[in-house]
């Protein structure tokens, strides 16, 4: 599963959420995000951009 140390995720009506240090799953209707608050699906997806700064670790 990806790690990024922030994701953005652009909805079909151009606003944009961020999420900070979070794992996270794409699938065919939406997103789904794991973070320190916990799980959340997003389905309203037009696009969404990843950034990992640091080396990945398990």
């Amino acid at each position: 599963m990806p790690h990024a140390d922030t994701l953005t995720v652009v909805h079909h009506d151009d606003t944009k959420t961020r999420f900070r240090d979070v794992r996270y799953q794409l699938h065919r209707d939406g997103i789904r995000i794991w973070s320190a608050e916990g799980e959340q699906v997003v389905t309203d997806v037009l696009m969404t951009q990843a950034y990992r700064q640091r080396p990945a670790t398990n």
